[in-house]
């Protein structure tokens, strides 16, 4: 994969909304295809939307109200790295398609990345041991459980992480990337 960052910069780089429940893969993919891209000189950045929110939003919670606010302020954030000539990678749940539509109207080039596993495959993994304290009682209003996710209709890309690798899924991506910087 050869792209320069004069030609991300021209494009106005590139926004890769990885969107999916928690525990489907989005960060892993993410991760996986930042350091592909990285690997080939491409400038390409990561943003973990527990880590925007935790960091840069922590006065927001979880009604649909900040939800929504959480996703319009990563959206911005992402738009303008990927105007300096990169590739944002951005994995959040941004369980609304409305949303997720505006995010994809204010960037000059975006791909949808659907993260899709069943819920129970999301609750076996668990990796942050939220769907354990779901379970429990100890947080409600959690989406996929309470709280609602609204899967894309028409993503660019179908990850289906509990039938595929997650190399598969990377070069699924990957190859999507590729083919929007052309």
């Amino acid at each position: 994969m050869s792209v320069s960052p004069h030609t991300l910069r021209e494009k106005g780089g590139l926004v890769v909304w990885l969107t999916g429940l928690s525990g489907a893969g989005k960060t892993t993919i993410a991760q996986a295809v930042q350091q592909s891209l990285t690997s080939f000189g491409i400038p390409a950045v990561f943003l973990d939307g527990d880590e925007v929110r935790k960091q840069m939003h922590p006065t927001l919670g979880f009604s649909k109200t900040d939800r929504e606010e959480n996703v319009r302020r990563i959206g911005a954030l992402a738009k303008t790295r990927a105007e300096e000539g990169a590739v944002v990678l951005v994995a959040v749940i941004a369980p609304y398609r409305s949303t997720r539509q505006e995010v994809r109207a204010i960037c000059r080039a975006y791909l949808e990345v659907f993260v899709d596993a069943p819920l129970q495959t999301c609750e076996e993994r668990d990796p942050k041991g939220l769907y354990r304290r779901v379970r429990r009682g100890e947080i409600t209003q959690f989406t996929g459980i309470d709280a609602p996710y609204e899967a894309p209709v028409e993503p660019e890309i179908h990850c289906r992480t509990a039938s595929e690798s997650i190399e598969e899924s990377s070069q699924r991506v990957l190859r999507a990337i590729a083919e929007s910087l052309r």
